[in-house]
């Protein structure tokens, strides 16, 4: 099974590489960089401009939508009409890419949440994957279901237990599918671990222990030569785990409290990031063994102005992240860290949640008010375009083709021509 879940990861990579970047399967699209690589979106919107439909998404979520065909999926935690103070009722939807319409709608479970949420976070904040033969939705505590395209339950997963976060701050990282596995993050003020499971029938492959508090960090997985890593921000360490069998390859301390901000990486080269009560960015080397704190697999380190809610982008050998959750913007070169420009503020960006996506020359940061703000992809700050919806986004966009799925606080926006080719 260890075998067939590394060569099907290599398959997926090499043989389906295309298929994968015409689609954006994963919240954080092709490689988990946030880049679209096919994409060619515009670059200025607004409620009335350049807007191919927009359809109504009950409940709450902050969950980024995810697209694959002619299919976009998101999940929601709706309340149940009539039910008891509290009952929310998890669940997927999917709609048609070409016109909005909601082709079904499924209920996971129904469930009253064991602890509270963060004021600005839902109970539906993890976002789905799908590789286009299925969807796989993690609620967390509640669980993880894999759906067909079509809707129809395949299996599912009710017995991770219950996690205990931060302050009652809720929940939220996102599963990461890598081959035959889908990577399931479980980091709580409890017992953490990371769940490598098969995607075809919900069962473990193998399972990690980690120490590490809670931490809303979603899996990035890389290739290293022939073999597959894990990477994961953690608040006691930066890790890298073998896909094959889920063992520690190398770790790095140096991360602040309560990470969020997810990995990034290309070529022999992961960037992992925090930004609460402190700052600190590293580039590590992927054939570090062990403690490499101090160590020439540490490429370069950062210890100001770095993100915490959002992950950083990695585009075009750039990397661009946020001061914390505010909206001031940095741009390094991804290999040597060297500044193109730090920490510079941007017109109707204040606060962020979503994080920065590329495509098309183009690179969209998101401020949670509903600005969406249009810079180019390049060394040199330059805003192209402001552009304003009616509703907050909290959630990152997804770029395919000629358009861009925004999940708003109460819809799904489709940003772009109405002729889509989409199959």
């Amino acid at each position: 099974m260890l075998i067939r879940s590394v060569l099907g990861m290599g398959l997926v990579l090499a043989l389906h590489g295309q298929v994968i970047a015409e689609n954006w399967g994963h919240w954080r699209g092709h490689k988990g960089n946030g880049v679209a690589i096919e994409a060619t979106p515009p670059a200025a919107f607004s409620e009335t401009e350049n807007v191919a439909w927009k359809v109504p998404v009950p409940g709450r979520g902050s969950g980024s939508p995810v697209v694959w065909g002619d299919r976009v999926f998101v999940v929601t935690a709706e309340e149940v009409a009539g039910a008891a103070s509290g009952r929310l009722a998890f669940q997927t939807l999917c709609f048609r890419r070409a016109n909005g319409e909601l082709l079904w709608k499924k209920t996971a479970v129904e469930a009253v949440p064991h602890q509270g949420t963060h004021a600005t976070n839902g109970y539906a904040s993890a976002s789905p994957c799908t590789d286009g033969e299925h969807v796989y939705s993690h609620f967390g505590s509640r669980g993880l279901y894999c759906y067909t395209m079509e809707g129809e339950l395949v299996w599912k997963r009710d017995d991770f237990g219950k996690m205990n976060t931060r302050n009652s701050f809720g929940e939220g990282s996102s599963p990461t599918l890598a081959g035959d596995l889908i990577l399931v993050p479980w980091d709580h003020d409890g017992p953490s671990c990371l769940y490598a499971i098969d995607k075809k029938t919900g069962k473990t492959v193998w399972k990690t222990p980690r120490d590490e508090p809670t931490c809303w960090s979603t899996p990035l997985v890389v290739m290293n030569g022939p073999k597959g890593q894990v990477i994961m921000n953690g608040q006691n360490s930066a890790r890298g785990y073998d896909l094959a069998t889920g063992q520690e390859l190398w770790r790095c301390d140096g991360q602040t409290e309560r990470p969020a901000a997810s990995p990034v990486g290309e070529g022999d080269l992961v960037y992992v990031a925090s930004g609460f009560r402190g700052s600190f960015l590293g580039a590590f080397r992927l054939d570090g063994k062990g403690d490499i704190e101090g160590t020439k697999s540490v490429a370069w380190t950062v210890d100001h102005d770095t993100p915490d809610v959002a992950s950083p982008l990695l585009s075009q050998g750039r990397l661009y992240y946020y001061k914390g959750k505010s909206g001031l913007l940095t741009c390094v070169d991804a290999k040597t860290g060297k500044a193109y420009y730090e920490a510079q503020r941007i017109p109707d960006l204040s606060s962020t949640y979503a994080s920065p996506v590329a495509a098309g020359g183009f690179v969209y940061l998101t401020d949670r008010s509903g600005k969406i703000i249009t810079i180019k992809d390049s060394e040199k700050l330059e805003i192209l375009s402001v552009n304003s919806l009616d509703e907050p986004v909290d959630a990152t966009p997804a770029l395919v083709g000629e358009q861009i799925f925004i999940r708003g606080e109460k819809s799904l926006y489709c940003i772009g021509a109405k002729d889509t080719s989409a199959r």
